[in-house]
């Protein structure tokens, strides 16, 4: 591929420049040079908006069974959602009293979040896996707790029976969509979908304003249990408008996503099931995951569906690059009309990147936008952007429109702050953890840090500089940035690496917990689907590959602090129980090392398995 291929037409704006203002007390603010535009005070006016000028544009569609898609039209999702609305104010539902939804995305769940917008009935997504993973609930009890819900919503009763009868209170209205749960009275989802609308609705649909709590999205937890973060209307609707100023042709013609992120993330349910009721756009919900396992389904859709626009986390990108490198339909498909690819999550190794470059100019002679950025569950949550011709992996950009970002400079790293309309008002029930995630200004403090590209050019903005919680000291006193070291080591060992996690708090040098990509070992050794994990590790292939790989990042270190001096492959996988991974697949550093610090010791005591370097 040749580097001048050039880009696919896409307009953009929004995030393209920044003032830098010093302040004397050694921070930095920095503002977009483009001011916010006006957005509604509620995200359903746009559903109403699009249901009048657009009433048979399909607003979302998902395979019935592993079938023929299941569409629901701008217009029918309306009337849906007035009449659940009005079910819904007849049973006394309130922010004291909210929605609880413990199932995967689906024609349902979409319906009654927006139900619950229209009738100012907050709601909060709750992980499925917390349900349908977890083996004593732990979070999913925490959670309902800090909810105390009115009402609890699952697809099935099959599949969430047993979690909904250890969890949640009698007295408690559970709906289902299908099944009973025996011993417990529960409501059919068509009955409720029947009811009537009344003037009632439209009276609670007017009372709902910009401060009306749309929301709750409860935080991964790691060493701490999930926090609910506020979601107001106020957030939802100047963050899709922050998006459509960054991404203008989102408004020129309506969205296209194939879309597999799960709704009690903000990026799947705020961001991209947000962008798409805004702009009047059409969601096909994907059943697939980014896993060698489930891969298949995704790039079964993906073979039917065009997307205009995609979205997805790196461990997706990589499993989609894979794939469009030796499947010319599904590349031709892929890459006729998207104008634009996303990540978040997490950085995109760069192989993947350029993999991705090469498969597109193959394809369509063009290469397409790759963009990026950073945000939170407490900013809605688009904040800044990386939307430059030369953005690479690791670059997060700059600010939106609306939004200020505030530098602190803190141990060596610079902090980003975030103040702006989409930012959280805080944490539900929660005054002390509120009022530690914000400064006397009233900055909600990241815990991200962040560095110019170019310190010479302050506008070609930020990259990712790590978690500062994450950040330790080695015993001589020297700081480990561990987000660069994870997204360095994580390239290196492609495709044999899953993901890793940096060792090394007062101890003399760094050491890794590796999480093997066992589809890559077993294609390494030439070994069967169904090897067992150990069989595969010890393969002498996958075991050289490994020793190759810590061998040259130590060598590759110009210090103790980016020099890895040992490593140990992980057979057992991260536990969501144990809050080490989320079911989007991303690692907490802190709760692996936490729940494992007997094999940390292994790691430094240079017990079997325990991979060293030639020195």
């Amino acid at each position: 591929m040749s580097a001048a291929a050039r880009y696919r037409a896409l307009p953009l704006g929004g995030a393209l420049s920044a003032r830098f203002t010093p302040w004397p007390d050694g921070t930095t603010r920095v503002t977009s040079d483009e001011a916010l535009q006006p957005y509604p005070t509620r995200l359903t006016n746009r559903l109403l908006h699009w249901a009048a000028v657009a009433p048979e544009r399909t607003l979302a569609a998902k395979r019935v069974d592993g079938g023929d898609w299941r569409r629901i039209s701008y217009g029918e999702a309306l009337r849906s959602a007035r009449g659940i609305a009005q079910y819904l104010l007849g049973c006394g539902l309130s922010v004291e009293r909210p929605v609880a939804i413990l199932s995967d995305s689906d024609i349902e769940h979409l319906l009654l979040g927006l139900a619950c917008q229209i009738a100012g009935v907050p709601y909060a997504p709750v992980s499925a896996a917390y349900s349908l993973v977890s083996q004593d609930y732990g979070k999913l009890k925490h959670i309902l707790g800090v909810l105390t819900p009115g009402l609890v919503f699952a697809s099935s009763a099959s599949a969430f029976g047993r979690a909904i009868t250890a969890t949640v209170a009698a007295d408690v209205t559970v709906v289902l969509t299908h099944g009973q749960i025996e011993g417990r009275k529960t409501v059919a989802f068509d009955d409720m979908l029947a009811t009537l609308p009344t003037a009632e609705v439209d009276a609670a649909h007017e009372r709902v304003g910009p401060d009306t709590i749309a929301k709750f999205l409860f935080t991964s937890g790691s060493t701490r249990l999930p926090k609910g973060v506020i979601n107001t209307q106020r957030m939802l609707c100047a963050n899709q408008q922050q998006i459509l100023q960054c991404f203008p042709s989102l408004g020129e013609t309506p969205p296209v996503l194939v879309d597999w992120l799960p709704w009690n993330h903000t990026f799947g349910g705020n961001h991209n099931v947000g962008l798409v009721i805004y702009n009047g756009g059409t969601l096909y919900i994907d059943e697939g995951k980014p896993t060698p396992a489930h891969i298949g389904e995704t790039l079964r859709n993906l073979r039917e569906i065009a997307p205009t626009v995609y979205f997805n986390v790196p461990k997706g990108f990589e499993e989609i690059a894979n794939a469009l490198e030796h499947d010319a339909p599904l590349r031709d498909m892929f890459f006729s009309r998207v104008k634009m690819l996303f990540f978040a999550g997490a950085g995109l190794s760069q192989p993947v990147w350029d993999k991705l470059d090469r498969v597109a100019v193959a394809a369509c002679g063009e290469r397409i936008r790759m963009l990026t950025g950073l945000g939170m569950t407490e900013t809605a949550p688009f904040a800044v952007c990386a939307s430059r011709e030369d953005v690479k992996s690791g670059h997060i950009g700059l600010p939106a429109p609306g939004i200020e970002l505030k530098l602190v400079p803190m141990d060596g790293k610079t902090e980003l702050r975030y103040r702006g309309p989409n930012v959280t008002p805080g944490y539900w029930r929660a005054p002390a953890q509120t009022a530690e995630a914000f400064d006397a200004e009233g900055f909600y403090a990241s815990g991200d840090a962040v560095k110019p590209i170019d310190p010479a050019h302050p506008e070609y903005g930020f990259a990712f500089d790590g978690r500062t919680a994450e950040d330790f000291k080695l015993s001589t006193g020297t700081f480990v940035s561990v987000g660069p070291l994870r997204a360095r080591v994580i390239a290196a060992g492609d495709p044999c690496v899953q993901d890793v996690v940096v060792a090394g708090m007062n101890r003399d040098e760094i050491g890794l917990l590796i999480f093997p990509r066992l589809d890559g070992c077993r294609a390494l050794a030439a070994l069967p689907n169904g090897t067992p994990t150990l069989d595969v590790l010890a393969a002498p292939a996958v075991r050289a590959f490994f020793l190759a790989l810590v061998d040259g990042l130590f060598k590759a270190g110009t210090g103790s602090a980016t020099r890895v001096a040992r490593a140990v492959l992980m057979a057992d996988p991260p536990s969501i129980d144990r809050g080490e991974v989320t079911d989007k697949g991303s690692i907490n550093q802190r709760a692996v090392l936490l729940h494992r610090d007997g094999l940390v010791e292994h790691l430094y005591a240079g017990g079997e398995g325990v991979i060293l370097p030639q020195r």
